[in-house]
């Protein structure tokens, strides 16, 4: 993700919705409802659409009027809804979404390195929230959350068809708090319940270590502020200690900055490398090559992805793979391929747009489909990929039964098993 300023996206102006948000929510549902219409009447986009904004008020008015439960009419968490579901319309899942005040915050401080929560990346997938992945050394993982597992409550809160912001609502929460969690985990029949006390978070972007055959296990969690720096710091202790090859872990990763991911790539690829083409709504073309780096040049590496890789995850892997620099082993990647413009909403929300796709440097779309992996490779049901630190934990033979079959096959194409 990205905060480079681009044009918007969608074909419907913002200023034109949000004065008719104003106005339903001063005037009250009726009053809102004809003010609404005779504000239509100058509606300057075409007929067809202004008659749909005609039906939105006549849905607005209607619920406020009939629906039995009056103390659940919030405007705000009604306009809030309105909004969502207009990005999601536009199916650029993941990326393209509006965010509360609370949730923008949030995402914020992630990307800055520290928050207070369980530590855990989580999302909505077809209507279901899962766990995206634990944070490496954060109460969600101390308490044995796994990446994949299915959340089917939040302190006895049915939480299907939940929101995000309402899950991160219920998740987060201030250090020294508990938080219960039943989760289904793939594999088991039986729900678990798990309690995680609060803590603050410090979200590294980059953690390694070394593994037998002088093996550098490295992986990325985010794309966040401090990315480059941190993976340069990695590898400059990997190589002192040793390393003679390099499995680059971007499993679960959710993306981030595409600065950093610059910065990143730069240490694998030469100067002036392309690392993406950014293309526009007109069929403009911008390529975004490495900057200055190359600590890694040489050095063997394999690339780990897997279906929750997305953004900029997916496009280091892209650059990598056509570069022939690496192999990329693991699944199809989300397919996230949207650069975010960030834009600020009165009410301290954000409404994050998806202003161009990004390409491969050959030019491939990404978007709806994703990273194909040099060799697929599935992890069995019910396993999840192991950290650093615990593949560095397990010695051989609890490595082979771990059933991180992606990392095992890396090892093997790393040591000249292929």
């Amino acid at each position: 993700m990205t905060t480079l300023t681009r044009i918007l996206r969608i074909q419907i102006p913002m200023w034109f919705f949000l004065p008719l948000f104003a106005i339903a929510m001063a005037a009250g549902s009726v009053a809102g409802f004809t003010t609404a219409q005779r504000s239509l009447q100058a509606c300057p986009l075409e007929p067809q659409t202004c008659a749909g904004l005609s039906s939105f008020w006549k849905a607005w008015d209607l619920l406020s009027r009939y629906y039995v439960d009056q103390s659940a009419l919030d405007p705000k968490k009604m306009t809030d809804g309105a909004i969502a579901g207009m990005a999601d319309s536009l199916g650029d899942s993941g990326h393209t979404r509006y965010l509360s005040p609370e949730v923008a915050k949030a995402e914020r401080e992630s990307l800055n390195g520290a928050f207070e929560g369980i530590g855990a990346y989580i999302d909505i997938r077809d209507g279901q929230p899962l766990i995206i992945s634990p944070i490496e050394g954060s109460p969600a993982e101390k308490a044995g959350i796994k990446a994949g597992d299915l959340i089917l409550q939040v302190d006895q809160r049915d939480v299907h068809g939940i929101s995000v912001d309402e899950l991160l609502s219920l998740v987060r929460g201030p250090r020294g708090t508990k938080v219960t969690l039943l989760l289904q985990r793939i594999g088991q029949t039986e729900p678990l319940e798990i309690s995680v006390m609060r803590d603050t978070v410090n979200v590294p972007a980059v953690s390694w270590r070394m593994l037998s055959d002088q093996i550098a296990d490295i992986r990325i969690t985010q794309f966040s502020a401090q990315a480059g720096a941190e993976m340069r710091k990695a590898l400059a202790e990997a190589k002192a200690q040793g390393a003679k090859a390099i499995v680059l872990d971007l499993r679960d990763n959710p993306g981030g900055y595409v600065e950093q991911l610059r910065l990143v790539a730069g240490e694998f690829m030469p100067t002036g490398t392309t690392v993406l083409i950014e293309q526009d709504r007109d069929g403009k073309q911008n390529p975004y090559t490495t900057r200055e780096g190359g600590t890694a040049l040489d050095i063997p590496l394999v690339v780990l992805v897997n279906q929750n890789s997305a953004s900029s995850a997916e496009i280091l892997a892209g650059a990598l793979s056509e570069a022939g620099r690496a192999q990329v082993i693991g699944m199809p990647t989300f397919g996230t391929a949207t650069v975010l413009q960030t834009y600020p909403l009165d009410n301290g929300g954000e409404l994050r747009i998806g202003t161009q796709q990004w390409l491969t440097p050959k030019g491939e779309l990404v978007r709806g489909k994703g990273i194909r992996p040099t060799e697929e490779v599935d992890l069995p049901a019910g396993k999840s990929p192991l950290s650093p630190a615990e593949a560095a934990a397990l010695d051989v033979a609890g490595l082979q039964a771990s059933g991180d079959t992606q990392l095992l096959r890396a090892l093997e194409i790393l040591r000249g098993k292929d």
